[in-house]
């Protein structure tokens, strides 16, 4: 079935494919449709779920916690400040190895106020123990929703995923909207191996010693480190039963790339059309799109970034006073590469609150990079006004 929907839209179909059991959720801008359109399916008996109305994100959280301990498949969803009001229980959430599913619809964070979007909302949140998958296309959202449940009840890790506000969350596309006995077939009920139930009791959360509380952080760090190979083997069942696949990394026209472009999100498709006009005038620009942040997917990037002379990172974020997030972390990837391999990385800032990165900014980006002049300071920022 095709359909045409905004990217929240998207999630909510996405949502309701996966048969979601318990969804607890607060409104803000720009996530807000996601919600209402999932209280409309539960409301009129096409989602048969539980829709819990609280009062802030802190307990939308909450909320999700609670009902994924008892084994049953929750979902919740937020953006910016929301996001950051939830930042306590999303350590809960992740230490607790709980494989609740959320998304987070990039908003700017204030001050000063903004509605528009970039991702230092979500990675403000890097270090909480939830996986963290950037989507490009509303196509991609639908997919990824349903997927990022796999990937949570396989290995008992939170999921969390992005789209940019407005850019994608508003902004409608014809999407193939998955079949829901093949959804049933690829995505089967949880089954949880441990959960609250009053037949078999069992404590949860309770105060761990030092003697044992390294070794729970162990294997939670373990956990994430097998998501990057469950993720590809859950993407070749989707690609088999529905014809699409994207991967933690994507290359595009990379191959023989002597520049390349990093991006994540929607900034990529903008940035493929400049990909196509440079090669279209015979120069070798590739790019190297980042669907996955969390786990930072290490091996992969040595791999496709080694050899290449020149990279050029797309950071939609900042972390003040020290640079872009992605080049940031990439420059720690690369750095015991031996150097006749290891890229020249330039780190580019863009697009904060919103700002348009028009396919002019990336013929910059691209320019400054192919220049090749070491560069004064890490954050290079594009757009600015003077």
């Amino acid at each position: 079935m095709k359909k045409v929907m905004v990217g929240n839209h998207a999630v909510a179909w996405g949502v309701r494919l996966a048969r979601v059991e318990v969804i607890s959720a607060y409104p803000i801008t720009p996530q807000t449709q996601v919600v209402e359109k999932l209280s409309e399916m539960c409301a009129d008996g096409t989602l048969p779920a539980r829709f819990i109305k609280v009062e802030s994100e802190h307990s939308a959280m909450a909320a999700v916690i609670g009902a994924s301990a008892t084994g049953v498949r929750a979902f919740t969803a937020s953006s910016s400040h929301g996001l950051l009001y939830m930042h306590e229980m999303l350590h809960w959430a992740g230490g607790a190895r709980l494989p609740i599913v959320m998304v987070d619809v990039n908003r700017a964070v204030g001050a000063p106020w903004n509605i528009w979007t970039d991702q230092n909302d979500s990675l403000s949140q890097r270090d909480t123990g939830w996986v963290q998958l950037y989507c490009e296309t509303n196509q991609e959202v639908v997919d990824t929703t349903i997927m990022a449940f796999k990937l949570a009840e396989t290995l008992d890790v939170p999921v969390m995923l992005m789209l940019d506000g407005f850019y994608l969350s508003h902004t409608a596309e014809p999407v193939d909207v998955p079949d829901q006995e093949m959804v049933d077939r690829f995505l089967p009920k949880r089954a949880a191996s441990y959960k609250l139930d009053v037949e078999s009791p069992h404590a949860f959360g309770a105060l761990v010693k030092p003697d044992a509380y390294m070794e729970m952080r162990f294997l939670q760090q373990e956990a994430l480190q097998q998501v990057p190979q469950t993720l590809a083997a859950i993407e070749k069942d989707w690609q088999r039963m529905f014809g699409r696949s994207y991967g933690a990394l994507e290359a595009y026209r990379a191959d023989d790339a002597e520049l390349l472009l990093v991006t994540s999100g929607t900034v990529t498709s903008t940035a493929r059309a400049v990909v196509d006009a440079r090669r279209a005038a015979g120069e070798r620009v590739g790019l190297l799109k980042m669907k996955m942040f969390r786990p930072f997917p290490t091996a992969l990037l040595r791999d496709a970034l080694r050899g290449v002379p020149r990279v050029a990172v797309l950071d939609r974020n900042i972390s003040p006073g020290h640079g872009g997030i992605f080049a940031e972390e990439l420059r720690s990837a690369l750095y015991d590469i031996p150097d006749a391999e290891r890229p020249e990385l330039f780190g580019f800032v863009l697009g904060l609150g919103g700002r348009d990165i028009t396919p002019a900014v990336i013929d910059e980006v691209i320019e400054k990079t192919r220049a090749g002049v070491v560069p004064s300071r890490e954050d290079l920022w594009v757009g600015v006004n003077p």
